[in-house]
């Protein structure tokens, strides 16, 4: 792997990860037309992943801290006999939230995983991806009028954005596009919609690096890759920074029907390509 490919794919990794384009979709689309072979990358999309979540980490880590801190209160409340008490403040709360939208998410992750690596081989399946992230940004504009807080939104709501984010292991179908669209259609604060959106994204990704650390590592790497290796991951990382930073100013200021007609394009440029060339 040169340097150029590392840029390109960490830059690519970074920016579609959280803008609402598909970072699978459009790794995807770099491995076919640039001929690079999954098997080459595999530990490098590892590492790649790592990077986005590290983007998280610096965004969020007050937020961070503060579950982090909460889930030891949780766990001496219980060995104190009080229970978890779910709702003993709004950091607590949304801990809660978060646990219970990752259930569908590991859930469809560990059932369908076959499945959902099958269609990265089909640029259709791809491109028919990128067609339905598109339909979710343009519809999340005529919902984002809700005004539920972190106590006002229901369980039930929280898992509704797990089970939008499963969608996402589809290629093609954007993870912060399509949890966004969950919050905001279940009537959360546009700002709300964005932290969970992010937040529960942390353990989909650790959880999909787990899943990948074996095959990674078996795999192996090259000593002389290295160099471009981490070049690859502080792109992924510095972008996955800025790329946050511009969802969290778009959702709030209604734009994120512009990201549509990006991937109606490409997704419509895509099937055509695999159809009739």
């Amino acid at each position: 792997m040169t340097f150029w490919e590392s840029v390109v794919l960490g830059l690519a990794q970074g920016l579609s990860e959280f803008l609402p384009i598909s970072s699978s979709g459009h790794l995807a689309l770099l491995e076919y037309f640039f001929g690079i072979d999954e098997d080459r990358v595999l530990f490098f999309a590892t590492l790649l992943h790592l990077g986005t979540l590290f983007s998280i980490f610096f965004v969020y880590y007050k937020d961070i801290g503060a579950l982090l801190r909460e889930l030891g209160a949780v766990i001496a409340d219980i060995f104190a006999g009080r229970g978890p008490r779910v709702n003993a403040n709004e950091t607590r709360r949304l801990g809660f939230m978060i646990l219970v939208a990752t259930v569908p998410t590991a859930c469809a992750g560990l059932l369908l995983r076959d499945v959902f690596s099958a269609l990265y081989g089909s640029l259709v399946a791809v491109g028919a991806g990128l067609l339905i992230t598109g339909c979710m940004m343009f519809l999340s504009e005529r919902m984002g009028r809700g005004n539920r807080s972190v106590s006002d939104t229901l369980f039930r709501h929280a898992f509704f954005v797990g089970v939008m984010q499963s969608i996402a292991l589809c290629p093609g179908i954007s993870r912060s596009g399509a949890t966004i669209t969950g919050g905001l259609a279940s009537g959360m604060k546009r700002e709300l919609a964005v932290r969970f959106a992010f937040l529960i994204s942390i353990p989909s990704v650790l959880g999909a690096v787990v899943l990948e650390a074996p095959d990674a590592f078996g795999a192996g790497v090259e000593i002389v890759l290295l160099p471009p290796l981490g070049v690859g991951v502080v792109v992924s990382m510095l972008s996955g920074f800025f790329a946050i930073k511009t969802m969290i100013r778009v959702v709030s200021t209604g734009k994120l029907r512009y990201f549509s007609f990006y991937t109606w394009a490409l997704g419509a440029a895509v099937i055509a390509y695999a159809l009739f060339l």
